[in-house]
């Protein structure tokens, strides 16, 4: 229990279930005795050593996977430990061998966004490479030089991607690039890095970032050579506020924003999407006004198999007091699901409408016609239930309502990702995803009905002369 690691220092534990990836979460999982036995075990220069053995205490996605690879990129939302990651990997490279590690480097590239974030973040952050090596083998910095020099002569350079000509010439054989969907010449930078990891046997580069929908962000985790690693600010809760937990998933859980800056979920957008992230951010609401009419717009699938597409089941509300330009859309709830019997979301639709008191049921009929109707009402044979045709593409009806979307008369509550990610993947061409854009289709159909249909057939109210 007590055999030491390949550095000389702290215990092995090889023996541990999931070896190496799980020592703490192992340690405090075992009976009390088993705790006692393992640290009595320990030496006084082993029970030193244990605080900066990482292996010990990283969270899985803090760990370099096994394998042939050339880029690891740890894809993380906010406070999920993506930078302690960055650090214990260069430490680990610089350092020497490791059970998972092909063997030391001798010069790493540091590449950050700006030269000051890669000082005060990558370098002298709370999570930095300084704060996480030990007191002999924390290495020295020199400002003017911005480098970074180990005791074994390994070194490290710091780098801006707005300046990416400043990797021309230098070469390492490892590099630590922080924040890389931020870069504004994101492409530039990472390019002129590939040119410049010529060193060793198998450079190789560690990738820690918040995902965005940027494209050198996206070529990189499409290459085969790149391996990827996830993790949620929840993952790494035992080092956070608990304010700053509740506080952001009461303000974000659920929303699309979330997905991204909490969850650590790369959200795509089709080029020139009909909707746009920052544009449904906007629209989301915590609360909705009274509500004239509600209805539950069903897009059900073409087929009824296990392979089905998922049946979109939207719920949306409407205020419509005064002339049309002052009317608005709430959206719900997206009660969408993937079932292969028509039945099964003929039951989910009815439920909707109850749960919301919705004054009917709104259902594309161009694949089912009055088999739908049929469905729905043998779950409820007085359902209110009105039928529509699509007589034209699904960009044609979308694109009416994305201009309600920009014009701030539809407004989202929380909870509605999924449905937002396939508005935003919408492009001018179509949907540009797996399967059918089905809850999309519901939405159309849904503010089609509340607030496009209604306002063709309006009439100013007459004023009468005196």
């Amino acid at each position: 229990m007590n055999e030491l690691d390949s550095h000389g220092v702290g215990p092995s534990l090889t023996s541990a279930p999931h070896a190496l990836r799980s020592g703490a979460a192992w340690l405090a999982s075992a009976p009390l005795e088993v705790q006692e036995q393992f640290l009595d075990s320990l030496s006084e220069a082993e029970v030193a050593a244990l605080p900066w053995l990482f292996d010990f205490w990283a969270l899985p996605h803090q760990l370099p996977p096994s394998g042939d690879w050339r880029s690891w990129v740890i894809m993380g939302g906010r406070g999920a430990g993506k930078t302690r990651a960055g650090a214990e990997w260069v430490r680990s490279r610089v350092e020497g061998n490791r059970p998972r590690d092909p063997g030391a480097c001798s010069r790493i590239a540091l590449v950050g966004e700006t030269f000051d974030q890669v000082r005060e973040v990558m370098i002298f952050g709370e999570s930095g490479i300084l704060a996480c090596s030990p007191p002999d083998r924390r290495p020295e910095w020199s400002a003017t030089r911005r480098r970074l020099t180990w005791p074994n002569g390994a070194e490290a350079a710091a780098f801006s991607a707005h300046d990416f000509e400043g990797l021309r010439g230098p070469q390492f054989d490892g590099a630590w690039v922080d924040e890389l969907a931020k870069w504004k010449n994101g492409q530039d930078a990472w390019d002129m890095l590939q040119f410049a990891l010529r060193l060793g046997d198998d450079p190789r580069v560690c990738v820690t970032t918040t995902p965005r929908n940027v494209g050198a962000l996206k070529d990189l985790l499409k290459a085969p050579s790149t391996v990827v690693t996830h993790a949620r600010t929840q993952d790494n809760s035992a080092y956070l506020a608990e304010s700053f937990l509740a506080e952001v998933q009461a303000r974000y859980a659920g929303s699309r924003l979330g997905r991204q800056e909490l969850d650590g979920v790369l959200l795509e957008e089709a080029e020139g999407a009909l909707w746009k992230m920052a544009e449904l951010e906007r629209a989301q609401v915590g609360a909705v006004p009274d509500l004239d009419r509600i209805v539950v717009a069903v897009d059900p699938p073409v087929t009824g198999h296990a392979g089905s597409d998922t049946c979109g089941i939207v719920v949306v509300g409407a205020v419509v007091q005064g002339p049309p330009q002052n009317w608005r859309a709430y959206v719900l709830e997206d009660a969408s699901v993937a079932s292969s019997s028509p039945l099964a979301w003929a039951q989910a639709a009815v439920a909707a409408m109850r749960r919301h008191s919705a004054d009917r049921i709104v259902a594309e009929v161009n694949q089912g016609g009055d088999l739908v109707e049929a469905v729905l009402r043998q779950v409820d044979p007085l359902v209110p239930y009105a039928k529509v045709h699509a007589s034209r593409g699904k960009v044609a009806r979308a694109e009416p309502v994305a201009a309600l979307y920009e014009q701030g008369r539809v407004r989202h509550l929380c909870g509605l990702a999924e449905l937002e990610d396939q508005m935003c993947r919408m492009g001018p061409r179509g949907f540009e995803g797996k399967g059918s854009p089905d809850r999309v289709d519901a939405l159309v159909w849904a503010v089609t009905e509340l607030l496009i249909k209604p306002a063709q057939g309006y009439q100013r109210p007459q004023v009468r002369s005196l």
